[in-house]
């Protein structure tokens, strides 16, 4: 680290992440800002927008508050040099675990973008079927041009 300190400002746009949702993630104890300054306004270093880019990444698979304050747990102690070994396996088991939850997840999107994907060629192909008949189309694309 650059010892480089963001307001919360460039943190929502590095992040993509609202004001309103990153207040949030503090108040809920998920991703505090690294200090403040003496006028109050929060300061965030570049550890804190990959703290907040895990909970954003989370967010859309389900994961709860709890879990994304015990997958960030996990992740901190095991960057931590004081954590011994068998709590670094402990720690490895647990980051293993988040890992299946998040492949099943999206494997389950996956399958829902597909279905998504496969309603909408049927909308299309229902659409070229009632545009491309003799004289349709004419009264729908004015419509669809107002």
């Amino acid at each position: 680290m650059d010892g480089r300190r963001m307001r919360i400002g460039e943190v929502a746009d590095r992040t993509g992440l609202s004001l309103r949702t990153i207040r949030h993630y503090e108040e809920v104890g998920v991703a505090l800002p690294t200090a403040r300054t003496r006028g109050g306004f929060r300061l965030y270093t570049d550890e804190d927008v990959a703290r907040l880019l895990v909970v954003k990444r989370m967010k859309p698979l389900g994961f709860t508050l709890e879990e994304m304050r015990d997958l960030l747990d996990v992740l901190d102690r095991l960057q931590d040099p004081g954590t011994g070994e068998p709590a670094r396996d402990d720690l490895v088991k647990r980051l293993a675990v988040y890992r299946s939850l998040v492949e099943e997840r999206c494997a389950k999107i996956r399958a829902r973008l597909s279905d998504a994907e496969q309603f909408s060629a049927e909308l299309t192909a229902r659409l070229r079927e009632h545009r491309d008949r003799p004289g349709a189309g004419r009264a729908e694309g004015r419509e669809l041009s107002r």
